[in-house]
């Protein structure tokens, strides 16, 4: 079976399709400086345009990974978690504190979803 590749360079690639499954990359904010919620949003904005491009969407997602730098924003982060996944579909999900790559962003989440059936 092959598998497709998106958005690529020489270290990784955001997208990566097989066997009717889309894997995300640890998707981060573009704008460091919101507050938590701000970026959960921001990062929630990229994953919807990741999973369309590669031909699906949240209403298809089958699991997400979100790290988060606090646990006391963690409220945060769920309140834009919540007001963007879709209702009666939300996927199977851990979460955790970590400390991510950049002291300034505040969560990463990466997903995985189907490709809708033809």
């Amino acid at each position: 079976m092959s598998v497709t590749y998106q958005d690529s360079n020489a270290r990784m690639s955001q997208v990566a399709i097989h066997n009717g499954t889309v894997y995300l990359a640890g998707q981060v904010p573009p704008d460091a400086t919101a507050d938590m919620r701000g970026q959960t949003e921001q990062v929630l904005a990229r994953i919807d345009q990741l999973l369309a491009q590669a031909g699906t969407s949240k209403e298809h997602l089958i699991s997400a990974q979100i790290w988060v730098t606090s646990m006391a924003e963690f409220d945060q982060m769920n309140a834009a978690w919540d007001a963007w996944v879709v209702p009666g579909r939300p996927p199977v999900r851990a979460a955790l504190e970590a400390n991510l790559a950049k002291p300034e962003w505040k969560v990463e989440i990466m997903v995985i979803a189907a490709l809708p059936e033809a």
